[in-house]
């Protein structure tokens, strides 16, 4: 007669695990991302979690605002701009003042796509006036990378630890 749509039971135990799991795994499994259209829409009104607005911190001393922008830096969510933004972290923050700081602050939290910023400082796209500033200038430059040098992993933070009179009395090496 026709087929069944399930064994019998003692044939069960012949059928590979992966065979009994697909049928189950298939009705549990729930996609990532979340839409309300019909499976033939573009998804452009695929579910979003907004991103709180970014506040100015006017308060904030300057060595802690410095060690959360670094943090910041080097915690994107991509890592095209975790190295970009840790290689401008390393080499800029130290030195750059309040307002450059405060300039940093609002490029690398305002945007609410890192995307966006990525694109900036690689001139792929136009920079809003908001952003560019020389701050952003800065980090164009150094994006440029005209020194060639290999950047496949953000700085290791031992330049943090070492004293800039005599770098090498923190080191154990000589």
């Amino acid at each position: 007669g026709s087929p069944h749509l399930f064994p019998y039971p003692w044939q069960l135990c012949s059928l590979p695990h992966c065979t009994l799991c697909r049928p189950v795994l298939a009705v549990l499994c729930v996609p990532r991302g979340y839409s309300g259209a019909s499976l033939g829409d573009s998804g452009k009104d695929m579910l979003e979690i907004p991103l709180p607005p970014w506040k100015e911190r006017p308060n904030e001393p300057l060595p802690t605002k410095r060690a959360r922008l670094l943090y910041e830096s080097r915690k994107r969510g991509m890592l095209e701009n975790c190295i970009l933004l840790s290689l401008f972290a390393k080499e800029n923050l130290s030195r750059m003042d309040e307002r450059q700081l405060n300039l940093y602050d609002r490029l690398i939290n305002e945007p609410s796509n890192d995307w966006d910023i990525y694109y900036w400082a690689t001139e792929a796209k136009p920079t809003p006036a908001v952003f560019d500033n020389e701050v952003m200038a800065m980090l164009k430059e150094l994006a440029k990378n005209k020194k060639k040098e290999q950047r496949l992993r953000q700085p290791d933070l031992e330049y943090l630890f070492e004293s800039t009179t005599d770098s090498s009395s923190l080191r154990h090496d000589k």
